[in-house]
This record gives structure tokens, C-alpha cells and sequence, in this order.
């Protein structure tokens, strides 16, 4: 007797055979009948078709958004002293020459004062060793000094002169460290971060900022790349950028790479440029897809498609049987969803991407749309 029966299971429906053993009691020997049972049943998946093209491995890193150079201003106090004026808070837009911050240190209107007093005091010393000089050369011509006084005065007139523009420096300086107490704008941005308010009392120290301000038109990636990756890192390459989490890209490319590794982290510091204004904001975490090496003949496959079990790397592909067949296949280059297949398949096979989990040796299956 043969019986044909359907069978429903709780894995990816496919075809199978059982085989039904019947046993039948008779007296004296007994013989076992094979019954086969088979499914109708096929799979639904999803499949693209390999094909040859060009395909360039990727570095991946971690990275943070941050101005680009010269597009950072980080205002410090230029000494210790009190905050007089802070117009603007985070997230305000400045114009070039606004005034950002405004010091209350009255010793630098002291320090300028007292330079110029002694430029005047050098001046005069010098008017009274020129003055000197001439009278001692005057009396040494009419043999009444000695030499030995004439040198002494031109000594003095020297000394003198090597004074004043010490003083004349010190001007410079005192000037320059007054003007810090207004802190202008030296571009157009936004304000990224206030540290303090009007009225605190600040050190004139890196630790100790009072207001961060960026150009938001200039922002770039600074990227951590792995030492074993920095050397496949190319100026001009380009590169891919996401905030982590998120599948939507910016295209950018590279601009540099640090010449050494930290070995604190054993990274490597790689910056790049967008390539169209970024929507991104500074102090963002991104991922960085960077283009290294390119295989231009290269046979590709989606990542999906690659299904790898006990150790072996494998296809499903669909045959002109419309039944899925296994393909042992060697990769090459790959990126986060295309594989370069060096080996195991041939352009033009309909490799499954969706449905080929837990699918056995010539299953019959259904071809969907994606």
C-alpha cells in the first residue's frame, strides 16, 4: 500500500520525503515495507543576481564632527580676572567683530602705563649719554679725557639704547595683552558652548575657558582609525558618514592622516572634509566608512547572500529547476552590504539574499520581489 501525504512544519516550509515504515504481524517471517511520503510545498525568497563590477574594500572607524581648522575659537581669559561682559549665549549667531567677551582687569591698563613711563625714562637716558659722548669726545680731542671715559660713555649710550627697546617691547606686549580684555569675533559662527556668566571670576588657563565659538559652514571629521588600517588610508579618498545608529550617509573625503599612532589608543588620527554642507552638528559620534584598495573586475554579491555555517562559507542559488542549490564560494575584498566572491560562482547567479536560512539541497522554491 503507498500513501501520499502533505506535511506542515514549523520550519521554512519545504519539500520533503518521508518515509512511512509499516510493519505488518504475519506468522513465521516477517518482511518491512518502505512507504514515501513528499511535500508539495515550496519556499518564498528573495534573490539578485551576482555580477561583475567595481567594488572598494572600506576602513571603518569611529570619529567626531568637529570644526575644521581656524574655524574654532576657544576664548581665555588673558589673566586671571572677572568677567564684565558675555552678550551672547549657546546657540547665538555672531557676526565677524561682534563682541564675544569683555574683561574687567585693571592692572593691564596699569601694566601699559607703566611700559610707556619707562620708553620715556629710556629716551632721556639716552639724550643725557648722547649728550655725554659728545662732550667726552670733545675733551679727549683737546687731550683732557682719556680714551678709557670715551669708551665708558659710548658704553652708556648702548646700554641706553638697548633699554629702550626693551621698553618699546614691553608697550608691544602690554598693549596686546589689554586688547584681550574685549574679545571680538574673528569670524562669523555660533556659539557651541558658555562656561560661565558675568560677574565670575576666571583663571587665565586652558582648563578655565569662557566661550566656545565655531563656524558652522566648516565643519570636518576627525577619525580614530585602527594602526593596522591607517596605512591602507589615502589623502583624497573618499569616504562615507553616518551618526551612529542611523542608516542616512554624507559623502566626504580624506584630507589627512597623522604620521604616527597614538600608542595610548593605537589609533591613528585621520581628518576628512565633507564634500556638501553637512547637516551633522559639532561634538557628534559618527561612523566612517573610508574607501581603501579597489578591485575594478570584481565578481560582487550582496552581504545577505553569504550564509556561514560549521565554518563553511556558502550561496544559496536558485537554478533554472527553481530549486535552491548550495555554492561554496571564497570572498575577497567586502563592504557593510557587497562581498567580492574570488571563487565557488559564476555572474549571472540568482543568489538568494532573503529566505535561505535553515534551506536544505534542492528545495523547491518561489521567486518574490523584494
Amino acid at each position: 500500500m503507498r500513501a501520499r501525504l502533505d506535511t506542515v512544519f514549523m520550519r521554512p516550509p519545504s519539500r520533503w520525503v518521508v518515509c512511512l515504515l509499516a510493519f505488518a504481524a504475519t506468522t513465521g517471517c516477517q518482511r518491512e515495507s518502505v512507504e514515501e511520503v513528499e511535500t508539495t510545498a515550496v519556499v518564498p525568497v528573495v534573490v539578485e543576481t551576482a555580477k561583475e563590477g567595481v567594488l572598494q574594500s572600506v576602513i571603518a572607524a569611529t570619529g567626531v564632527v568637529a570644526a575644521a581648522p581656524g574655524a574654532e575659537l576657544v576664548v581665555v581669559a588673558p589673566t586671571p580676572g572677572r568677567i564684565a561682559e558675555l552678550p551672547h549665549a549657546e546657540g547665538d549667531r555672531v557676526k565677524a567683530g561682534d563682541v564675544l567677551v569683555r574683561f574687567d582687569i585693571p592692572t593691564l591698563a596699569a601694566d601699559v602705563a607703566s611700559s610707556r613711563a619707562r620708553v620715556t625714562q629710556a629716551m632721556a637716558r639716552i639724550e643725557a649719554a648722547k649728550a655725554n659722548v659728545t662732550r667726552l669726545s670733545s675733551l679727549f680731542e683737546q687731550g683732557v679725557a682719556a680714551p678709557r671715559d670715551v669708551e665708558d660713555a659710548k658704553r652708556q649710550l648702548a646700554e641706553a639704547e638697548a633699554d629702550l627697546e626693551q621698553a618699546r617691547s614691553a608697550v608691544q606686549a602690554a598693549v596686546a595683552l589689554s586688547d584681550r580684555a574685549v574679545v571680538r569675533a574673528p569670524f562669523s559662527g555660533v556659539v557651541a558652548q558658555r562656561f560661565h556668566n558675568p560677574g565670575d571670576l576666571v583663571e587665565a588657563a586652558s582648563s578655565d575657558p569662557v566661550l566656545k565659538v565655531i563656524n558652522p559652514s566648516q565643519l570636518q571629521v576627525v577619525a580614530a582609525v585602527p594602526a593596522a588600517e591607517l596605512s591602507r588610508v589615502v589623502v583624497g579618498h573618499a569616504a562615507e558618514v553616518r551618526q551612529a545608529g542611523h542608516d542616512e550617509t554624507e559623502t566626504a573625503k580624506v584630507l589627512t592622516k597623522a604620521p604616527q599612532v597614538d600608542p595610548a589608543t593605537a589609533t591613528g588620527s585621520v581628518r576628512l572634509a565633507f564634500t556638501k554642507p553637512t547637516l551633522l552638528a559639532a561634538g557628534l559620534t559618527v561612523q566612517v566608512d573610508i574607501v581603501g584598495e579597489e578591485h575594478p573586475h570584481a565578481l560582487i554579491v550582496p552581504v545577505a547572500a553569504l550564509v556561514n555555517e560549521e565554518n563553511e562559507l556558502f550561496v544559496m542559488v536558485v537554478g533554472e529547476d527553481n530549486k535552491a542549490h548550495k555554492y561554496p564560494v571564497a570572498v575577497g575584498l567586502s563592504t557593510r552590504t557587497l562581498a567580492e566572491v574570488t571563487s565557488g560562482l559564476k555572474p549571472g547567479a540568482r543568489v538568494i539574499v532573503r529566505g535561505q536560512d535553515g534551506l536544505p539541497e534542492g528545495a523547491a522554491v518561489t521567486v518574490e520581489s523584494k
